[in-house]
C-alpha cells in the first residue's frame, strides 16, 4: 500500500474548526447586539432627561399657571412621542415645593417604568437676590472656643483679641497640634 505524501484535513478537524468559528461569531454578534441596545437606552435616557429638565424650567417660568398636585402632557421630541407627569409635593419650607417629573417613551397609553425621573424645586427666595445678611469683608465674628482650629485661629477668619488670636504688636507663639508627639 502506498502512502500519499500530501495530507489534508480530516472531516473531524474541519467540523471542529467550524464549531470554533461559529462560537466566536455568536459571541461577537451578542456583543454587538448588547452595545447597540445600550446605545439606544442611553439615547432614550438622555432625551428623557432633557424633556424633564425642560418641563421643570417651564413650570418655574409659569408659576401662576401651574402648581396643582399633578399635571400630565404629551409631546413630540426627536421624532418620537413622549409623555410626562409632573407632581408637586410640599416641603418643610412653606414657600417651596418639590417637583418630580417622570418621562415615558411613547404616548399616554404606554405603561411601565418611566425612562427617567427628575426632581427639582419651586419656590420664592428666602432673601433678596444678590444680598446677604453677613458682611463677608470683615471676617468672622464667631467667638473662639471649642470650634477653633489647632493653630488657634477661628474658622473663616480671625478676631483680634479673641483667645488664641494675637493682637497687633504681640509676639506670635505657635500652638502645637494636640494628640501628636512633640518634635523639638
Amino acid at each position: 500500500m502506498r502512502r500519499s505524501s500530501a495530507r489534508g484535513f480530516t472531516l473531524v478537524e474541519v467540523l471542529v474548526a467550524l464549531v470554533v468559528v461559529a462560537l466566536g461569531l455568536a459571541a461577537l454578534l451578542t456583543t454587538v447586539s448588547s452595545t447597540a441596545r445600550t446605545s439606544g437606552f442611553l439615547r432614550d435616557k438622555t432625551l428623557a432627561q432633557w424633556i424633564a429638565l425642560n418641563r421643570i424650567t417651564e413650570v418655574r417660568l409659569n408659576q401662576s399657571k401651574f402648581g396643582q398636585n399633578l399635571d400630565t402632557g404629551e409631546l413630540k421630541f426627536a421624532n418620537r412621542t413622549w409623555h410626562y407627569d409632573t407632581r408637586y409635593f410640599a416641603t418643610s419650607v412653606p414657600s417651596m415645593q418639590r417637583l418630580v417629573v417622570r418621562v415615558w417613551a411613547g404616548d399616554a397609553k404606554t405603561k411601565g417604568n418611566p425612562v427617567v425621573e427628575v426632581t427639582g424645586f419651586l419656590g420664592t427666595a428666602l432673601g433678596i437676590p444678590g444680598t446677604s445678611n453677613i458682611d463677608w469683608t470683615q471676617g468672622s465674628t464667631v467667638p473662639a472656643g471649642p470650634g477653633t482650629t489647632p493653630g488657634g485661629t477661628v474658622p473663616g477668619g480671625s478676631v483680634p483679641g479673641a483667645p488664641g488670636v494675637p493682637t497687633p504688636g504681640s509676639p506670635v507663639v505657635p500652638v502645637p497640634p494636640s494628640g501628636g508627639p512633640q518634635i523639638p
